[in-house]
């Protein structure tokens, strides 16, 4: 007789309960305001076993952070320097960018509150060695100014406004769903809806 398969879900690993308990604690009272103990209460573990996976909540943090802004950044500078055609890269670029953030609702927020709580700290968590180049991206927008493609401005100055689009309504979610009167099913359809319609807007307003 063939083996049924299993329906007992995996096992949550300690390391991954705790970094889920640090980010709800982070999230709340941010990093000067979180308490090793705390995290190992919401984990469900003493404080002795929380210091053999993480010395420090500095450590804790900066893994934290990292990871979500390491999987994020390396994508988003790999299609900016792509070749991709400038309106397909716009397109792509903010759909990535959308997507990620949904899976992530927690990081807008959390990252404003921590450059205004401690900035030096927070981009000494974040910052790489390199720093990263936008060379082709810079010189693809001047060409399509140049050939009357888009009207003039500084590719600055798109890159700003595709993000800042991409991200406010989560950073304001609270006052969206307030206003606006959406349910949290109701703003997960707007946010898909924006995956294209963000990217649409900003093509149409730098067309010549």
């Amino acid at each position: 007789m063939p083996k049924q398969p299993s329906t007992v879900a995996p096992k949550v690993s300690t390391e991954e309960l705790i970094l889920e308990a640090a980010q709800q604690v982070f999230l709340e009272k941010g990093m000067s305001g979180a308490r090793m103990q705390e995290i190992a209460d919401r984990a469900g573990i003493n404080k002795a076993l929380l210091h053999y996976y993480f010395r420090s909540k500095e450590q804790l943090f900066k893994l934290i952070v990292g990871r979500a802004v390491g999987t994020l950044l390396p994508r988003m500078l790999a299609l900016l320097e792509s070749d991709l055609e400038l309106f397909e890269k716009i397109r792509r670029v903010v759909r990535e960018y959308i997507t990620f953030v949904s899976a992530n609702s927690f990081l807008p927020l959390f990252v404003v509150n921590e450059i205004n709580r401690n900035p030096e700290f927070f981009f000494k968590s974040i910052t790489r060695k390199e720093k990263p180049r936008l060379d082709a991206f810079h010189r693809q927008v001047a060409e399509a100014v140049a050939e009357g493609r888009i009207r003039p401005m500084a590719s600055t100055e798109l890159l700003m406004n595709m993000m800042s689009m991409a991200v406010f309504p989560f950073m304001g979610k609270p006052i969206f769903q307030a206003v606006l009167a959406l349910s949290e099913a109701d703003f997960q359809v707007e946010m898909e809806r924006r995956r294209t319609e963000v990217a649409e807007f900003v093509i149409r307003a730098i067309q010549a």
